[in-house]
Formats: structure tokens, C-alpha cells, sequence
């Protein structure tokens, strides 16, 4: 079985755990071995995103009446709170003709609303995990030299009712749980200890003589300034949801530039003064968006079409089609500098990159008008 992992959080060691995609990916390799071979393993082996390797029990090993195979793996949170904790996500794989089919059944959510990972009546399951089982069910089919295609069909036991007690619901997302994640891995961590972590890499940073300063709240404005900005990003640093805290941060430190790149999700929030992005600290996505809409002359069935979006890349498909996305950017781009500015002494000079990955839309909303300037300090020539 894979040794635990633990991290040391607040003078404590808390001991990591691994996400629902993680459970999903082994529990369709485990029943893809099971279908082929017609024996379930005792565990397998996983490969995630985080470049750590899993190997996970497996439970719940039996071929069904039809000639299906089925099997469980237990979801562990570590000593991250977690309503999924502890429950059994299934696989069950059926032979297709060809290809590969992943989709969710009983406890598995269904998009109801567009602006999420998945389209409208597709399955919760997001793209990263999507991709970890297609990568374990292709080596099971691999080692067993098997050609043909497979149905995946996820299922969560209990899954609707723990549903109820997460963001789901409000999301659009309904009938269950998500199967999502990023890296694969849990890493339990206090809101405190994200903020001092930030403060950390901050001070060895300017400890080495940095002075410029690339800030991401995460993986998504990592990969956009790497993969679109073309930035050098080995010295990036992600802030969670701490954007306020590592602008402190910043100055304590002494340092001279700031560059933040960030999905709208989170900057759209800087738009109406809010520094803490994380949901349980406040919303007002949509409100946000809805007051620049407003002051861009949206009209007022628009602002009621905006007002029922769950999320930002929704709401901005629908300025687009009402050709008010430019107007409303400019304003947004206005107030996030804004509140940038009020954050730092006037010898610092900071601007930011607000960004989306919906595929209908422009990928750079708006930015600080020195962002150019800025973005040459870390563009990646080569």
C-alpha cells in the first residue's frame, strides 16, 4: 500500500490523503483488470498529476449477472475536513466495440448549468480526473493486451445525500457528488498555514535578491502564465486564496514589482474590494459582475440572466452575446487595479493579468495597463 504521506501544518504533522479522482482512476483500473483477466487485484497503482505515484486497496471486487466488473476503492481525506471522506467510489466496466466511455451513475452529480468543467447533462466528472482514468484503464487494457473499447460507469453510494451538505447544489450541479481534483493528492492545511507558508516562500525569495514578484492564486494562472504568457514561472509563487496577505507579504519584503495572474473566479472578487477569495470568506462573483454590467448599461433582463449564472465564464458568455463584454472588462479591469494600489505604497508598482480557459471566449479579459511592461520580466524567450 502507498506510505503515508504527512505534511507538518501549525507545529503539527497532518497526514495527507487523495482525492475522488484518485479513487476513481484506481477503482476503473482495478475492475478493468478484473473484466480481463477475470481475477480483481488486492491493489493498484495509479500515476497523478503531482507526479506521486498511489497504490490503493481494493474493495468490493465482483462480476456482475451481465458480465460487468466492478470494483470500489474507499476515499481517504487524510486530516483534511472532508464529506467525501470514507466513502466507496465504484467503477463498473463493461466491453464496447471501441473506444473509451466514462460516465456516472447512482450518487454521481449532473450538470444542470453551463459555466462548469463538464457541458450541460454531462456526468460530474472533471477533466483531470477524466484523463487519470483513461490513462489506468489504457495500461490495465495494455497489460492484458487488450484492444477493444470500455464503458466506465462511476458511482457513489450515499453520494446524493453528502452532495446536499456541499456546494454542489448552488453550483447547478445535481443528484450527487463531483469526481474532481487536480494533483490526485490531499494536502490538509489551516487557512493560517497557507497564509504563513505564502509569507515563507516570500522571505526566501527576497532573501535570494528577488525584487520582482510573479504571483498566481494557483495551478490555473501557473499553467496560463507558462503555457500562454510564455512566462518563466520556477519562481512563481501561488497564494491560494491569500492575495491580500501575500501583497503584504510583499511589501514587508521589500519588493519593488508585482505581477498577479489569475482566473476571473478569483480576481473578479478583487473588483469589489475582497482579498480573501476562499467562498467561505465571501462571494460576490456574480454580484461583482453584475455591478459593472449594470454601470456598462446592461439591460435590466440581462442582469436578471447574469443574476442566475453559477459561475463567471457563464455569466461572461452572456455579456458577450449582448456585446457588453469589453465595456464590463474595462470596468473590472479598472476596480481590480484600483484595489491592487490600495494595498501597496506608491513606489511598488503592480498590475495583473485577469484571465479565463472557456473555450468561446478571448483568453486575457482585461489587465493592468503596465502589464506589458511587467510581463517582460519574466517572458521566456525560448
Amino acid at each position: 500500500m502507498t506510505a503515508e504521506r504527512f505534511v507538518a501544518r501549525e507545529g503539527k504533522l497532518l497526514r495527507g490523503g487523495y482525492t475522488t479522482g484518485s479513487c476513481a482512476a484506481a477503482a476503473a483500473k482495478a475492475a478493468a483488470l478484473l473484466l480481463l483477466t477475470g481475477t480483481a487485484p488486492a491493489a493498484v497503482t495509479i500515476g497523478t498529476p503531482a507526479g506521486i505515484s498511489l497504490t490503493l486497496p481494493v474493495l468490493q471486487a465482483h462480476i456482475t449477472a451481465d458480465g460487468s466488473a466492478s470494483c470500489a476503492v474507499q476515499k481517504d481525506g487524510g486530516d483534511d475536513p472532508d464529506a467525501t471522506d470514507g466513502l466507496l467510489i465504484y467503477a463498473t466496466l463493461t466491453r464496447q466495440d471501441a473506444g473509451l466511455t466514462i460516465d456516472g451513475g447512482e450518487g454521481v452529480g449532473r450538470v444542470t448549468k453551463p459555466g462548469l468543467d463538464q457541458p450541460v447533462g454531462a456526468a460530474a466528472i472533471n477533466s483531470t480526473p477524466r484523463r487519470m482514468i483513461a490513462q489506468s484503464v489504457e495500461e490495465a487494457c495494455r497489460s492484458c493486451g487488450y484492444g477493444g473499447g470500455l464503458r466506465v460507469i462511476l458511482s457513489i453510494p450515499g453520494g446524493e445525500e453528502t452532495a446536499r451538505r456541499t456546494f454542489n447544489p448552488r453550483m447547478g450541479i445535481e443528484g450527487g457528488l463531483s469526481i474532481v481534483g487536480t494533483t490526485g493528492l490531499v494536502d490538509p492545511m489551516s487557512a493560517q498555514a497557507l497564509a504563513d507558508t505564502v509569507k515563507l516562500e516570500l522571505s526566501q525569495l527576497a532573501a535570494g535578491g528577488q525584487r520582482a514578484l510573479l504571483l498566481s492564486p494557483g495551478n490555473y494562472g501557473s499553467t496560463f502564465a507558462r503555457e500562454t504568457l510564455h512566462l518563466d514561472t520556477r519562481q512563481l509563487v501561488t497564494c491560494s486564496n491569500f492575495i491580500g496577505a501575500a501583497l503584504d507579504g510583499a511589501v514587508e519584503q521589500g519588493f519593488t514589482h508585482v505581477l498577479l495572474v489569475g482566473h476571473i473566479g478569483k480576481l473578479v472578487k478583487l473588483s469589489i474590494g475582497i482579498t480573501d477569495t476562499h467562498s467561505r470568506a465571501g462571494d460576490g462573483r456574480i454580484e461583482a459582475l453584475l455591478r459593472w454590467a449594470l454601470e456598462a448599461g446592461a439591460s435590466l433582463p440581462l442582469l436578471r440572466a447574469v443574476d442566475g449564472c453559477v459561475t463567471t465564464d457563464a455569466a461572461l458568455l452572456l455579456l458577450q452575446e449582448a456585446g457588453l463584454l469589453a465595456p464590463v472588462m474595462r470596468l473590472l479591469g479598472e476596480k481590480i487595479q484600483d484595489c491592487l494600489l490600495r494595498r501597496v505604497p506608491p513606489q511598488m508598482e503592480v498590475g495583473f493579468v485577469c484571465f479565463t480557459n472557456a473555450p468561446d471566449l478571448p483568453g486575457v479579459l482585461t489587465q493592468s495597463p503596465n502589464a506589458a511592461s511587467l510581463l517582460t520580466i519574466w517572458r521566456n524567450e525560448t
